[in-house]
């Protein structure tokens, strides 16, 4: 299952997306899967048919783990 994050990248507005794999402590760059703003619309810097990025770990200030990756087992009530 994918991860969602927001990096906070650098003297520009927060990026979400999604990566299959955290990155490590020496990684240099981050896959970031579907880039979009925090509201979901695209990335006015990026083109139409973009769907996957890099981005250099020196260009970001940090990087927020969404979480929700566990299924939330749901309970109704049930007339009997």
């Amino acid at each position: 299952m994918p991860y969602t994050l927001i990096l906070h990248v650098q003297n520009s507005d927060p990026v979400v997306g999604e990566v299959d794999e955290l990155p490590g402590l020496s990684d240099n760059l981050i896959l970031l899967k579907n880039p979009r703003q925090r509201d979901g619309k695209d990335l006015h810097y990026l083109d139409e048919n973009v769907d996957t990025v890099y981005w250099p770990i020196e260009r970001l200030n940090f990087i927020e783990v969404l979480g929700g990756r566990e299924e939330e087992e749901i309970i109704g009530f049930v007339r009997e």
